[in-house]
């Protein structure tokens, strides 16, 4: 007996005490650390909007092209059309195929975001939400690395840094804003499937799957960051092959890239295969070449010259303070892990990529490339470079010694940048409203040159024309007496009935493209197109008609809907993994 008590009496009090209340405290601490980045990146999301509140909305070069979107999907979703293909406002309501070729996450999370704030407000809401987004990335990835402070920093950088001031104030473009919120969890994910950072799920796939996700989203939300995204991830795997020297991390990249681009083909395979259908090729026109666009480069066009000096001057801050930050961490006295080293060294080869593909000496790179030329503008690998900016600036800050100078210095550099930007940007409160008035007035606004069909100009197309109209016939003066009824005019189905006591021609106020199916009292018909605008001509018999015109689903949406479907129920296969053992 008194063993035993003794025995029981020496045992120590943490070893009395319960499991189940560390394993509270633990994931209090972990819960208070997510809430605490997520607040610090709200905060900084709403100090970056906060011009928008007495100023107006800063209508950058894109603003309009976004909203217009936004508004035409709200319109479409009222209408029954969850998931639209076809954007009924464009070309003052002849339509155009937009929502085929440009990626669907931004124009689904701008109206969805209407049913919270008025549309006043919808910009705002989507910067805030962005934002914040990115900064939690910021801190997901920092954390795997840095001491918890240093990551809260990082979160703070990135959810600030300067290539975001210049997307939110200059440019508008909120689809590229998006895209970059899911690069640290890219870079993250990328890290993890190469075995550089443990994977501390149970489940063997979960590193693919994290990373064929956030990879499928980048290409979701924008292409030209999905260009970005697919060679920086290229590179990455290819140099932790090399630096390893295992085919490992290539053979992981290549199955967690074939899943991402599985998982987006659904969007994808339509916008690849119907680009033979619109005139893409105006993406590259006059303005948009790369050649046009490398750092500090001058055209004869003076309000671009002006811009690209202040996308070049961001540019080159971001290059400075990235290059110094990881300089000053490199030469840290403290002996940093293995891990802590790989990581550093991935980032400064995916910094120094970005910064040499920004400089005119890699135009060959541009030119011979697969797709590198879409990304249009050189200086947007910033976007790329700004992740690197935001981990070595927090990495800096580890040392205690020069902690508080290289805040001081990162926040005067990004308060200085975003009070160069709201003096400099254009504010407007009324672009929503017009934008609105114009859809609800029926006169739309306008489209967009690449996603003009193929031989036709969507300039000629004529102002205010009515639903349906009877035209002349070639050659003729005038057109034969007909009577009209539109039964039905939505933004993929238009139901009409006519009735002429002659053959007549009928003008739609619609572009013609190959997914619309036309069919005249029960049968198909291939409709004519107007030369030069591209606007859909019917020939009608005498008598009454009944005129159906429905935009269809392809066969390369379908071929990528079942792509994309057989994608994903892979990767439920691969979630449901039985669980390893546990070591």
């Amino acid at each position: 007996m008194t063993s035993t008590a003794s025995a029981t009496s020496a045992t120590p009090p943490s070893a009395q005490k319960p499991q189940g209340s560390e394993d509270f405290a633990l994931r209090y601490r972990l819960a208070y650390r997510w809430l605490l980045a997520g607040g610090l990146s709200l905060a900084v999301a709403l100090a970056i909007v906060a011009p928008f509140f007495w100023l107006g909305s800063a209508s950058g070069h894109d603003f309009e092209f976004h909203v217009a979107s936004w508004l035409d999907v709200a319109g479409q979703w009222k209408e029954g059309l969850v998931f639209p293909r076809w954007m009924e406002w464009a070309n003052h309501g002849f339509g155009e195929p937009r929502f085929i070729f440009y990626p669907p996450l931004s124009w689904l999370l701008g109206p969805a975001l209407s049913f919270f704030v008025p549309w006043k407000y919808v910009p705002v809401a989507f910067i805030v939400l962005v934002q914040t987004l990115a900064g939690i990335s910021a801190f997901a990835f920092a954390r795997r690395i840095l001491p918890e402070r240093a990551a809260l920093f990082g979160a703070v950088c990135y959810a600030a840094n300067p290539n975001a001031l210049l997307i939110i104030y200059m440019r508008s473009d909120f689809a590229e804003l998006l895209a970059s919120a899911f690069f640290p969890l890219l870079f993250l994910a990328a890290l993890q499937l190469a075995g550089v950072l443990p994977n501390r799920s149970r489940s063997k796939s979960s590193p693919v799957v994290f990373f064929a996700v956030v990879f499928a989203a980048v290409w979701l939300a924008n292409a030209p960051a999905g260009v970005m995204a697919s060679y920086s991830a290229v590179l990455l795997f290819a140099w932790l092959a090399f630096s390893e020297k295992s085919w490992a991390p290539i053979a992981r990249g290549v199955g967690g890239i074939a899943l991402g681009f599985g998982l987006a083909a659904f969007y994808l395979v339509p916008a690849a295969y119907e680009q033979r259908w619109v005139n893409i090729g105006q993406a590259l026109s006059s303005g948009l070449l790369p050649v046009q666009n490398f750092l500090y480069t001058v055209i004869n066009d003076p309000e671009h010259t002006f811009f690209n000096w202040i996308a070049s001057t961001t540019a080159i801050a971001l290059m400075v303070v990235t290059g110094v930050a990881a300089l000053a961490r490199r030469c840290r006295v403290a002996s940093k892990s293995a891990v802590e080293e790989q990581v550093w060294r991935c980032l400064l080869l995916l910094a120094a990529v970005a910064v040499l593909l920004m400089l005119r000496p890699t135009l060959i790179l541009w030119e011979i490339l697969p797709k590198l030329r879409f990304i249009q503008f050189p200086w947007r690998w910033m976007s790329i470079l700004s992740m690197a900016f935001a981990h070595f600036v927090a990495a800096a800050v580890v040392k205690p010694r020069f902690r508080w100078i290289w805040v001081g210095a990162v926040l005067v550099l990004l308060g200085g940048m975003a009070t160069f930007f709201v003096r400099t940007t254009w504010w407007d409160s009324d672009d929503v409203a017009t934008l609105a008035a114009g859809i609800a007035a029926g006169s739309g606004f306008e489209g967009v040159d690449e996603y003009d069909p193929v031989g036709d100009d969507h300039y000629n197309l004529p102002a205010n024309a009515l639903p349906a109209k009877i035209v002349p016939a070639e050659g003729s003066a005038a057109g034969g007496g007909a009577t009209i009824l539109v039964q039905r005019w939505l933004a993929n189905q238009k139901e009409l009935r006519v009735a002429a006591t002659a053959p007549v021609r009928l003008a739609l106020r619609l572009l013609n493209y190959p997914a619309w199916r036309v069919e005249v009292n029960g049968a198909r018909v291939v409709p004519g197109t107007v030369a030069d605008s591209g606007q859909m001509i019917l020939q009608l018999p005498a008598g009454e008609s009944r005129v159906s015109v429905r935009f269809v689903r392809t066969a390369d949406r379908v071929v990528g809907d079942l792509v994309s479907l057989a994608a994903l129920l892979f990767t439920f296969v691969l979630i449901r993994r039985p669980a390893r053992p546990a070591a």
